[in-house]
Formats: C-alpha cells, structure tokens, sequence
C-alpha cells in the first residue's frame, strides 16, 4: 500500500510540475483604445513570416556548382557533386542550382 502511495504521490509531483506556457498577457486600461483586429493579424502575419523563414532554410541554392560534380541526363538533366544532387534552374537571366533528391519523378521537379 505505501508503494502504491509512493506512486502517486510521484505522478502528481510530475502532473503539476509540468510547466505551461500562455504568451505574453498585456494588462490594459478600458479607457484605451484597443483593436483586438489588429492584433490578430499582426500575430498571423508573423507566423506566417516564420513559417517562410522555414520554407527558405530548407531550399538549398548555389549560384555555382563545386569543382569535383559530375553530369548526369536522365530524364531531366542534374549534377551529382559527392552525396549532394543539384538541379539547374534559370532565375531571372542567371542560372542558379537547386539541391534535389535524385529519386524524385521529374513532374515533381521545377522546370
């Protein structure tokens, strides 16, 4: 019985112990203006800031292959430069490469 006790005195301990975590709580005045509006979409826009900033890191690009990559014509034409594969892309008059996975079907790929 007392282990038993033990127990649940250690599942409580651990329950309550857990930390929650709200955001920022702003305390205002009824006299000042608020637009709970505006508040709304400036906290959207920024997750959706973050969520590009994501987006972004997980696109590799190089202005210029490195020295040791090799050509290879498939279906479409890519560079195997050691464990990396890259792809040509034209972008605005200059040509950029894109890091792809080489097993990826071609429609899936940018033209």
């Amino acid at each position: 019985m007392k282990h038993y006790l033990d127990v649940v005195c250690i599942v409580c301990a651990l329950i309550f112990s857990t930390c929650c975590y709200a955001g920022t709580i702003v305390v205002r005045k009824s006299s000042e203006p608020f637009d709970a509006f505006a508040v709304r979409d400036d906290v959207l826009q920024h997750h959706q800031w973050q969520q590009i900033t994501r987006q972004q890191q997980q696109l590799i690009i190089l202005q210029a292959l490195p020295l040791d990559c090799i050509a290879v014509d498939a279906a479409y034409l890519y560079f195997h430069c050691g464990q990396q594969y890259y792809r040509p892309y034209q972008y605005q008059d200059q040509q950029l490469f894109i890091q792809i996975d080489p097993h990826q079907p071609s429609s899936v790929l940018p033209e």
